[in-house]
């Protein structure tokens, strides 16, 4: 049997790395905590308000992932300087987009908030009046995910832990603070957040600077980003599309169907991108030895992170399917909500095991830079796994069991193409550069 990455350096990587990428959605499942004692029409503005700042934010996604393959083969090719550099460019592009996305947010914030939540006037406002606030952190959380990609591709993954859990601790202990105590409501939660993600943006510059290199951007780097944000940008559209238009769906269904949907929604996020873990190690580890042309090791590794990855899927698959009585009941009193979240539960306890192995494939084929066929099959899996169930439950009257089970399907149909794509091999090219 080829050689691998043994086990120890996989997990010296995914632990910290899955600390950092717990670390967000698991502040948001306390801000929703928080905000659901408010009441349901409260919790349903901070689901659409999130929603649409999530999927905004994540759009952006590019500037870690993309940044991490590129600097994980420099690394893995003795040009460390160069692999920091990747990081400069992508910081510098970072802010850039931030800057965009809170004027274009700003503009388009009532529109876009009544496109989510439909007809319900006091949902839209408390959506308005938390989105407004919160989009102010724009430009600090994408300096944040260019400072985690750079870091990531260099194998310093235990400092965006610290980094990320430092500041949604802020957050955390502010959010109760501010929305009970100095009586802010739903708009103190948007306050809290903010703050948390200036203190993350400021801890990553730091490093940054630390790493005394030149600081200057220029254009060859920042194009070459571009080049990658093309492929995995239009990736994320595909993922955001189904995310997004399950919450618009999920609105029109009533406050408590939307605020069932959140519960699952972001519980599904937090084990997700906690299983992602498996995906940044893959990224770091597939850039680094591909870079050093260990082609064979590479593609051994790359089946043992998919293995793993559906170990731990199937662990919290069991955890979801157990709780299913009492899991909702930690983030919401109101029983209507309890009762409507048994319509997705069971999908969502199933689709575990699948998501983990989805996710460490994403992460080979990045760290491979492979981004075209991922971008290519991502959105095959959309259109043919997502898309007909989702008509189904506007036209049918599906109900939220049409929603998770296009999410299911969608999710099934990107573990069978990307697991024939590893199996070809045709992603594992050696070299400092693709």
């Amino acid at each position: 049997m080829t050689a691998r990455v043994p086990d120890r350096r996989i997990f010296a990587l995914a632990i910290p790395a899955l600390g950092a990428l717990a670390a967000e959605p698991l502040y948001l499942l306390v801000d929703i905590a928080v905000v659901g004692h408010l009441g349901k029409e409260a919790l349903a503005g901070l689901a659409v308000g999130a929603a649409l700042l999530g999927n905004v934010i994540w759009l952006m996604s590019f500037l870690a992932s993309g940044t991490t393959g590129r600097a994980a083969r420099l690394y893995g090719a003795n040009r460390r300087a160069e692999a920091v550099d990747a990081g400069v460019q992508a910081t510098w592009l970072g802010l850039g987009i931030g800057i965009v996305l809170l004027i274009v947010l700003q503009a388009l914030a009532e529109p876009l908030v009544q496109l989510i939540a439909g007809d319900h006037a006091e949902t839209q406002q408390l959506a308005l009046s938390w989105l407004r606030i919160a989009a102010f952190g724009a430009p600090f959380v994408t300096i944040a995910l260019a400072g985690q990609g750079w870091m990531r591709g260099v194998q310093d993954l235990r400092k965006p832990l610290v980094f990320l859990i430092s500041s949604n601790v802020v957050s955390a202990a502010l959010a109760p603070l501010l929305v009970y105590s100095l009586d802010m409501g739903l708009e103190g939660s948007a306050y809290a957040n903010v703050i948390g993600q200036a203190i993350a943006a400021s801890l990553f510059l730091q490093a940054l600077l630390r790493e005394r290199v030149s600081l200057r951007p220029h254009r060859k780097g920042i194009v070459s980003q571009l080049a990658t944000a093309r492929d995995l940008g239009l990736r994320t559209i595909a993922l955001e599309g189904v995310f997004l238009s399950a919450t618009a769906v999920a609105s029109r269904l009533g406050p408590e169907q939307v605020a069932a949907h959140l519960i699952a929604i972001q519980l599904w996020f937090f084990l997700a991108l906690t299983m992602d873990a498996f995906a940044i190690a893959a990224q770091a580890l597939i850039g680094e030895l591909l870079g050093a042309g260990e082609v064979a090791k590479a593609r051994a590794t790359a089946r043992r992170l998919c293995e793993l990855g559906a170990m731990l899927g199937g662990i919290f698959g069991l955890i979801i399917l157990a709780g299913w009585r009492i899991i909702p009941r930690l983030f919401t009193s109101d029983d209507d909500v309890v009762q409507a979240t048994g319509a997705a539960w069971g999908w969502f306890g199933v689709m575990q095991p699948l998501g983990g192995i989805a996710f460490a494939i994403d992460g080979v084929l990045m760290g491979a830079s492979d981004t075209l066929f991922l971008r290519n099959f991502t959105i095959l899996a959309v259109v043919v796994g997502y898309v007909p169930l989702m008509f189904g439950t506007i036209y049918l009257g599906f109900g939220l069991t049409g929603i998770w089970a296009g999410i299911t399907l969608f999710v099934l149909l990107r573990v069978v193409l990307g697991s024939l794509r590893l199996r070809r091999g045709v992603w594992a090219i050696g070299g400092a550069t693709t």
